[in-house]
């Protein structure tokens, strides 16, 4: 059984990846006072929730709170919890805070369904994340995502450091 945390308020909350492009790790993680949690995710689950978080700031006021300097930068060591599955965002207006919900990735058979012991113990957590948290975030994201490969002009494709082969090329 895998750990849950519902940690409210967080110091810091970021995302960034490890490792040489093309075979980096993505992570999201949570501060609180000296202690991290990190959480292995995938790159579009980064690109997904930055855009998401964009588009929700967009329909709020503008943030009074910045967070601290530093504080977008991953923590090292990165040593994963869980891997996260399902992402859940919320915004409840009398917290002024955005609620987000991170659940464990659970495996599955063949045809798609998860193993009952496993998806009655996978581990949740539950943060709150303010506007200039997310503004933060949602650019640090973005900055991640695209700190990867080079994509192709023509395809759209990630490239290798040796090029790819281009299936509009063929």
């Amino acid at each position: 059984m895998s750990d849950d945390y519902d940690l409210g308020d967080v110091d810091a909350f970021t995302t960034g990846a490890v490792g040489e492009p093309g075979h980096r790790v993505f992570y999201l993680q949570v501060r609180l006072g000296r202690r991290h949690l990190s959480f292995k995710c995938e790159k579009q689950q980064v690109a997904r929730l930055g855009e998401y978080l964009h588009r929700l700031l967009a329909d709020l006021a503008a943030p009074q709170d910045a967070p601290l300097p530093g504080t977008s930068e991953l923590n090292v060591p990165v040593e994963a919890e869980w891997i996260v599955g399902p992402i859940g965002v919320a915004y409840d207006g009398d917290l002024d805070r955005f609620v987000v919900v991170l659940e464990e990735a659970v495996p599955v058979d063949e045809e798609g369904n998860p193993d009952p012991e496993l998806e009655e113990s996978k581990g949740t957590a539950r943060l709150l994340v303010t506007r200039g948290q997310a503004r933060v975030f949602s650019a640090r994201a973005n900055e991640v995502v695209a700190a990867g490969r080079p994509t192709c002009r023509f395809c759209g494709l990630p490239m290798d450091p040796d090029g790819h082969p281009c299936p509009r090329m063929n």
